[in-house]
């Protein structure tokens, strides 16, 4: 794999960040064009002159979804996750751990929290220093090494070293309403398909038809935009682990032991899932899941086998 340096990839995850910042809601205006030309009514009604008419309501209503969540997206994932706080009383040994590092970095030290889990996983999160934190699930701590634990959050620590968290809190928040979207044209089709059949039914069952195309076509694009982002990450973070520990075998050895044993039963959704270092939802799940081809995990065989050439 090609070497990336960390100033090199640090500008190009702040310029990833800001062209999703461009990209989604102009995907979602897009979205909504396409919506009101398709399925303009006979009256003879203007689709451009629609779009321009709604598009103020559409830009503050994603503008308010977007700082909702931005600025409560730490305890969403808390929910989410069902972390809690890591105090250092609780368990020294992590703290030593995360505190090395830090400091051998020069970084200021993240959050920790745990999961309740015995299941293995870790995960960062953030947008700036005083969110960021690392997330270890109780399994994760009992049962790895010294060695393969420093691996794992060091791991994080470079996610958050690169700024990758920050870009995936803006994928997280902009995929998910392009999810809320299709979820609801699909709840408008049942509803209007369970009324009393007519021109009108007829009429707004074929505009209900047009969203859900269009909503569904946009969805497929952002999960494009967000594949695009999130699997190279995870190689690097390993690379930047390997670099920071001197360790490379460890963190092989932590993930061969995560790979038995990923799944995390408070996560439900897909795109908090992409936080963690291995997808941590059980594998019937993954089976179920239509973009799993979209992954945003690369093979952690793969993973494995790449940081044990570093050895």
């Amino acid at each position: 794999m090609e070497y990336v340096g960390l100033d090199k990839q640090i500008r190009r995850n702040n310029f990833n960040s800001v062209l999703l910042l461009i990209a989604f809601p102009a995907l979602l205006l897009g979205m909504f064009y396409l919506f009101f030309y398709f399925s303009r009514t006979d009256q003879g009604e203007d689709p451009n002159l629609l779009f321009l008419q709604t598009m103020p309501f559409i830009l503050a209503g994603t503008g308010i979804w977007f700082l909702v969540a931005w600025a409560g997206h730490s305890a969403f994932i808390r929910m989410a996750t069902g972390s809690k706080p890591l105090e250092r009383t609780e368990n020294k040994r992590v703290y030593n751990l995360l505190e090395n590092l830090c400091i051998s970095q020069g970084m200021v030290m993240p959050k920790l929290y745990i999961i309740e889990d015995d299941s293995l996983n870790a995960f960062a999160s953030g947008i700036n220093n005083k969110s960021y934190s690392i997330s270890l699930s109780k399994g994760i701590i009992s049962k790895l090494t010294d060695e393969e634990l420093e691996g794992v959050i060091a791991h994080e620590l470079t996610h958050i070293k690169n700024r990758d968290v920050r870009l995936l809190i803006i994928s997280i928040i902009f995929v998910g309403i392009f999810s809320f979207l299709a979820e609801l044209a699909f709840r408008s089709l049942r509803f209007a398909g369970a009324g009393k059949k007519s021109r009108d039914s007829k009429g707004s069952g074929a505009i209900i038809l047009v969203a859900i195309v269009v909503t569904a076509i946009a969805y497929f694009i952002s999960l494009l935009l967000r594949f695009g982002i999130s699997r190279r990450r995870e190689y690097l973070a390993d690379a930047g682990a390997a670099d920071m520990t001197k360790k490379p075998y460890a963190l092989a050895n932590a993930l061969r032991k995560v790979s038995n044993d990923p799944a995390i039963e408070a996560v439900e959704s897909r795109d908090v899932a992409q936080l963690f270092i291995d997808n941590p939802k059980p594998s019937s799940h993954k089976a179920a899941s239509w973009d799993n081809m979209f992954a945003t995990h690369p093979p952690i065989e793969k993973r494995i086998e790449l940081l044990e050439q570093f050895v």
